[in-house]
């Protein structure tokens, strides 16, 4: 079995790191690493091997990529092990990360916001809790639906619109 470069591994141990900073477990972020540069798909001992990582954590890591949606289970021809390789096209695996994070960050706490205000409005006392939770309740809700705009159009469109920023800036008279 190959090593990783210094290259891969300064990659890797800089996507852990980052992943940690997002709230995703360490050996997650660094085995999805290992797969989006590994040219080939990797069977879990692969994995084991090259980052120096537990089976048991290897098989709850890739369970969780997988759950994200990012990670799929390949099949190599003359291997009867799984094999596992990562999306390759950025942007549609960011388009995956962040409905994930919706379902499982913004939706609740839209739910919740729902709920604060109908509660707060309702309640004498928390005129300026409903006012202040009504405007996060309308941020929260306004993304959301912008989110929705962009997540309806191809990931090769929304490449497109975010580099356009300055152009966008200059047809909106903010170029400076």
């Amino acid at each position: 079995m190959e090593h990783l470069t210094p290259v891969q591994q300064k990659f890797v141990l800089h996507w852990g790191e980052m992943g940690t900073r997002w709230g995703v477990n360490r050996t997650v972020a660094q085995i999805h690493a290992l797969l989006y540069i590994w040219p080939d798909p990797l069977n879990a001992e692969q994995i084991c091997e090259l980052l120096s990582v537990a089976r048991s954590n290897v098989s709850t890591s890739l369970r969780e990529l997988q759950n994200w949606g990012i990670v799929r289970v390949v099949h190599v021809m003359g291997d009867r092990r799984d094999h596992f390789e990562s999306m390759k096209d950025v942007w549609e695996m960011f388009q995956v990360v962040m409905d994930e994070r919706k379902r499982r960050e913004i939706d609740p706490t839209i739910a919740l916001l729902r709920e604060c205000v109908d509660e707060a409005g309702r309640a004498k006392r928390d005129a300026e809790s409903h006012k202040r939770l009504k405007n996060l309740l309308d941020f929260f809700e306004s993304m959301n639906d912008w989110y929705a705009q962009m997540r309806a159009l191809p990931s090769g469109a929304v490449a497109r619109f975010v580099k356009m920023g300055s152009k966008v800036r200059r047809m909106l008279g903010l170029a400076s």
